[in-house]
């Protein structure tokens, strides 16, 4: 049996932070519903990369695993009572649109918990529901530069170089999750459903704990250097640095171990806690200077052999055959009706107890309109004339894509 099995939510978000927490859920054995409007949600036409499927996107296809899709036109009246008449069968409902618009659309938290009290209502935002930003477009590349995180890495007088994936957005979604399976076990001990809010500044800062406290706390300010260093608040050598044929990622070392490795007298001059920060330039003129001696799988070898924090800088391709991620089983493989086989990254924790696996693919625009309504006991005759009225969306899955 799965952790969420009887559990119902209902997915009414866009883009990535929201299907992304949507899908946590799904994973975890909750029946989601993706309730789309009759064109299909953004996400599926925004082919991220340029990487267009024939029916659905690789980005899609990334964030609605194990969903059902009911399509369905929210400002119609009828389309309102649907969901309306769904939401007394949820347990979870969750939206990431801009402030205002769950009110306009009737789905706000006030009115759906008078027709489900005990319902979790998990919304997301950019900066918060209310406040001077509440209506800026939260974007997350925009919120990294908010965040403070950039200023802590790179060199003086560059512009700093943001995190190349949706950082926010998915400590967004994680922050998403955790709210709703809290906000689950609280209904289960008090019987009360709640709000949740949760917003993607609030998300980024909270991830930056360790490194904003010790600002807050500490008093130590970011300080950015011209020699290589990847975090202001980490001692050197720190980062990626380029050796003869690539790159390495080395952290931790201690000057003394390096010196006798590269045969660099000068570098057992540093000491690591007492000059690993006041003299980080030094030390990663120096590293960088004997890296570039030697190749990466030569340094791995003899960093690694002498006990030293070191690895490869890899690109997707490398990552997808490493033997490790291999023996973990990061990623899942499936097929999908009209893109054939699918491989994304797969669960990020197991379970002894309790099953995981792609028991649906992402589901094709209005898959499941009617089966979702049967469910709610609305005869075939209704739901014909729901669908020739355009309140609804019936998909099928057209041919599979060859490639």
């Amino acid at each position: 049996m799965k952790v969420l099995e009887g559990i119902r939510v209902l997915d009414l978000s866009i883009a990535m932070s929201g299907p992304f927490a949507a899908m946590k859920l799904a994973d975890l054995g909750a029946d989601v519903i993706k309730v789309e409007p009759p064109g299909g949600e953004w996400q599926r036409h925004a082919a991220a990369g340029g990487a267009r499927g024939n029916e659905v996107n690789a980005s899609f296809l990334s964030l609605n695993r194990n969903k059902r899709s009911l399509s369905i036109d929210l400002k119609s009246e009828a389309g309102g009572r649907l969901l309306r008449d769904l939401v007394a069968t949820a347990d979870v409902f969750l939206q990431n649109y801009r402030p205002g618009v769950a009110q306009r659309l009737g789905v706000d938290y006030e009115t759906l918990s008078a027709v489900k009290p005990d319902l979790v209502y998990v919304s997301i935002s950019g900066y918060g529901e209310t406040g001077p930003y509440a209506r800026r477009p939260g974007q997350d590349v925009l919120l990294q530069a908010m965040s403070g995180a950039l200023f802590s890495a790179g060199r003086p007088g560059e512009p700093p170089t943001p995190a190349p994936y949706f950082l926010v957005d998915a400590f967004a979604a994680y922050s998403a999750f955790e709210g709703a399976l809290a906000a689950l076990f609280h209904r289960q001990r008090t019987g009360e459903g709640q709000l949740v809010q949760v917003n993607m500044l609030d998300a980024i800062i909270a991830a930056q704990m360790q490194e904003i406290s010790v600002r807050t706390v500490g008093g130590v300010p970011q300080t950015r250097g011209e020699a290589i260093h990847a975090h202001s608040y980490i001692r050197a050598p720190y980062g990626i640095f380029p050796t003869g044929d690539g790159y390495l990622a080395l952290s931790f070392a201690e000057p003394a171990v390096l010196a006798r490795l590269m045969e660099d007298p000068r570098l057992a001059a540093y000491e690591a806690e007492r000059d690993g920060f006041r003299e980080r330039e030094a030390i990663s003129t120096l590293v960088e200077e004997n890296l570039r001696k030697r190749t990466t799988a030569e340094w791995i070898e003899e960093l690694g052999a002498a006990g030293v924090w070191c690895g490869p800088v890899y690109g997707y391709d490398d990552l997808l055959t490493d033997p490790q991620v291999l023996h973990n089983g990061s990623f899942v493989t499936y097929d999908h009706p009209t893109e054939g086989t699918v491989t994304t990254p797969g669960f990020p924790f197991k379970l002894s107890r309790s099953a995981q696996a792609v028991d649906r693919p992402a589901p094709v625009n209005g898959e499941h309109s009617h089966e979702v309504l049967r469910e709610l006991g609305i005869s075939e005759d209704r739901i014909d004339r729901l669908e020739k009225d355009q309140v609804i969306v019936r998909a099928r899955p057209a041919a599979r894509n060859p490639l």
